[in-house]
């Protein structure tokens, strides 16, 4: 959780945590003008990481408004900040399952979800993780059980 709070601090917004009483299915929600977090009181502790690693999302990309494509790159952000390749790997070879993956990892399985589809590339028998540009274009890489 420090770690989602010191990211936070460094894109300047601040996480406040209230009874959202409009919206049942309303976990947290980003104010772009105001540069604050709401989470909704009473969440677990694996949906208060990823729902603010999500809104977290929503204020790196400066989203002013939500819609589909917003919502994509928030889950994506919170999903590669939230789960380590190595350690997804890891736990991934004892058991794949994404709902103990996510126990395990302290997020939403809609986290691990989201990172397998979007996060992870998989080429004859070997997974990667992370791609960036350059030499050793991935972060991680792994061969596949």
């Amino acid at each position: 959780m420090r770690q989602l709070l010191r990211e936070a601090r460094r894109l300047g917004v601040s996480v406040h945590i209230a009874r959202i009483d409009d919206d049942p299915s309303l976990r947290g929600y980003y104010v772009a003008d105001r540069g604050m977090i709401v989470l909704r009181y009473g969440l677990t502790r694996a949906e208060t990481r990823s729902v603010l690693a999500h809104e977290l999302g929503h204020a790196f990309y400066r989203h002013a408004c939500d819609g589909p494509a917003a919502e994509r790159q928030a889950d994506i952000y919170a999903a590669r900040l939230l789960v380590d390749a190595e350690t997804y790997a890891r736990l991934g070879r004892v058991n794949p399952d994404p709902h103990d993956l996510a126990e395990r990892l302290d997020v939403t399985v809609d986290v691990i979800r989201t990172f397998e589809a979007h996060c992870l590339t998989r080429l004859g028998g070997v997974t990667y993780a992370s791609p960036k540009m350059g030499a050793r274009q991935w972060a991680y890489r792994a061969a596949s059980a």
